[in-house]
């Protein structure tokens, strides 16, 4: 049988406050045209389906339209909660999506009680079982008491341990002649971030070693971490990563879905099938002149601008004219003034700073130096006092 294994969708999401709606529907479009395309018989969503929990109209709309065009195509879906999405919104929408033919999983469940999904691949006639661990709290794996009395290194045990038993417990419904595979959302020890994830819930108490995962598994669909790895363990476990550049550290990750063929007896084979869609994130450096002159290379990414001058007043909304899509502006630390972290001594008169000095002073901490900002405020500063008297 072959399915699609997705993960981090992140809708809903603002970068430096431009939204990135149009970007995941043109993401979102490309994966239904890829699961059409392969003919694949499941598509598996390892979690985070949302930004937040609270998704906007917009978000949730889009999702539900990306949801139905994977189940046009003719393959079962399976969705998980992630950290990000509201497990108690995914299991009271559970019935109606159910009905549309996609299956929402919100909260952890025993095998028989629907944490083991069974269907029968329509391309091969193979049977597959599917068992799915919805992204699981520290707090409901450790009981409060012991969040007061254990160590740390004990509630990470404790957290491992419930994990382990959890999906040896949905293990028992695997079957020898079906396609067996996971599906969850989690940190795995050894995996790297791919730089915009939710670190509170990535580390710490929330990770497991990959040998959890019990090795009779075709494979392990994995979302949670946003970079496309493998980890070393009996079964494939992998992480698909995010299909759309989430964050400026995310930039360098190259997005993609996989698509996996399986059966039973035989390890699965993924392919990763890269995500042309949606637009680029990318840092660029240089003066003002040289980022005018490179603005065509630009195309339609946006961009964090690392401007290789001091700083000036108006120098934001220059680049900005410049490069309509510069998301964040920040002076290249080559250029910067060092930082004074001393505080400000009084004067030895016993006197008191005015606020010009005292402005003059802030702005040497910031690293700028223009006259034209310290005459703005001067005049700023006695137009108030002067309509004080």
């Amino acid at each position: 049988m072959r399915f699609l294994h997705t993960s981090d969708w992140h809708i809903g999401k603002s970068l430096k406050g431009r939204s990135r709606l149009d970007d995941h529907e043109a993401v979102l479009r490309e994966i239904v045209g890829i699961a059409r395309a392969h003919e694949v018989d499941a598509v598996l969503v390892a979690g985070d389906v949302y930004e937040s929990a609270a998704p906007s109209a917009e978000a949730q709309k889009l999702a539900i339209q990306a949801l139905l065009g994977l189940r046009g195509t003719g393959a079962e879906v399976i969705v998980i909660a992630g950290n990000h999405d509201h497990a108690g919104s995914f299991e009271a929408y559970r019935p109606l999506m159910a009905a549309a033919g996609i299956t929402f999983v919100g909260t952890p469940r025993r095998a028989d009680k629907g944490g083991v999904i069974s269907f029968v691949a329509r391309g091969s006639g193979e049977p597959v079982r599917v068992a799915v661990l919805p992204f699981l709290s520290q707090r409901y794996a450790v009981r409060a008491v012991e969040l007061v009395t254990q160590t740390p290194a004990e509630q990470t045990g404790r957290y491992d341990q419930a994990v382990r038993d959890l999906l040896a417990s949905l293990a028992a419904g695997f079957a020898d002649d079906a396609v067996n595979v996971v599906l969850a959302h989690l940190t795995v020890v050894g995996g790297r971030f791919g730089g915009g994830e939710r670190l509170a819930q990535s580390i710490f108490d929330y990770f497991v070693p990959a040998t959890a995962f019990p090795a009779d598994a075709h494979y392990v669909a994995l979302g949670h971490l946003h970079r496309r790895q493998t980890l070393p363990a009996p079964c494939p476990v992998e992480y698909c990563g995010s299909p759309l550049a989430l964050d400026f550290g995310e930039e360098e990750n190259t997005p993609v879905v996989r698509v996996v063929e399986a059966a039973p007896g035989i390890p699965a084979r993924g392919i990763d099938v890269p995500i042309a869609a949606g637009r680029r994130l990318r840092t660029v450096r240089g003066t003002v002149a040289e980022l005018g002159d490179q603005a065509a290379e630009y195309g339609d990414a946006l961009l964090r601008v690392l401007v290789r001058e001091p700083a000036r007043a108006g120098l934001r909304d220059q680049v900005q004219e410049l490069l309509p899509n510069a998301l964040e502006v920040r002076i290249d630390p080559e250029f910067a003034r060092p930082v004074d972290g001393d505080r400000p001594s009084r004067p030895s008169n016993g006197g008191q700073r005015g606020p010009a000095e005292l402005f003059g002073e802030y702005l040497s901490t910031q690293g700028v130096a223009d006259e034209r900002v310290e005459a703005l405020f001067a005049a700023l500063h006695d137009e108030i006092v002067g309509g004080q008297g």
